[in-house]
């Protein structure tokens, strides 16, 4: 009796530069919300707080919290709806770097930066994420990427 040994594990595919992408956009946004919701804690608790010892403002991180589950999840949805909210925090970023006096202000540059990060990250993702669905469609149906007559 001999025992076969199972045949060894085929090594995984390499990925293509549109995986990459994805991956690569995948952790941006991700770093960039986290990035976003410490910076908006840190700012309204410890850095820069409206007024000592902290203020109610450092709330505005809270809503920053709910994408991140659809982000580290990797949910489309969650990255749509991200690259439209993410203008609200923009807008303060830009109202307080006018208006506020140094630290605030540097702060608020900071904020903008990350909004921009962010913004940029969940739109290249879904466009890649898009484009690789309709490779893979395309693939799937045979390669004909000759469109229907409908």
């Amino acid at each position: 009796m001999t025992a076969s040994r199972p045949a060894p594990a085929s090594p995984p595919a390499p990925l293509t530069p549109s995986d990459n992408g994805v991956a690569a956009t995948r952790w941006l946004a991700t770093g960039s919300l986290l990035g976003l919701i410490v910076l908006c804690l840190a700012w309204e608790l410890v850095l820069a707080p409206l007024r000592p010892g902290g203020s109610w403002l450092a709330l505005k991180a809270l809503p920053l919290c709910i994408p991140l589950a659809g982000i580290l999840k990797n949910r489309m949805y969650t990255y749509r709806w991200v690259s439209l909210v993410i203008w609200l925090y923009f807008t303060e970023g830009v109202v307080r770097g006018w208006s506020d006096q140094p630290p605030s202000q540097w702060l608020a540059l900071v904020e903008v930066a990350l909004c921009l990060v962010l913004f940029t990250a969940c739109t290249l993702h879904v466009r890649l994420r898009q484009r690789n669905a309709r490779a893979a469609a395309a693939d799937a149906d045979g390669g004909d990427a000759t469109p229907s007559p409908h």
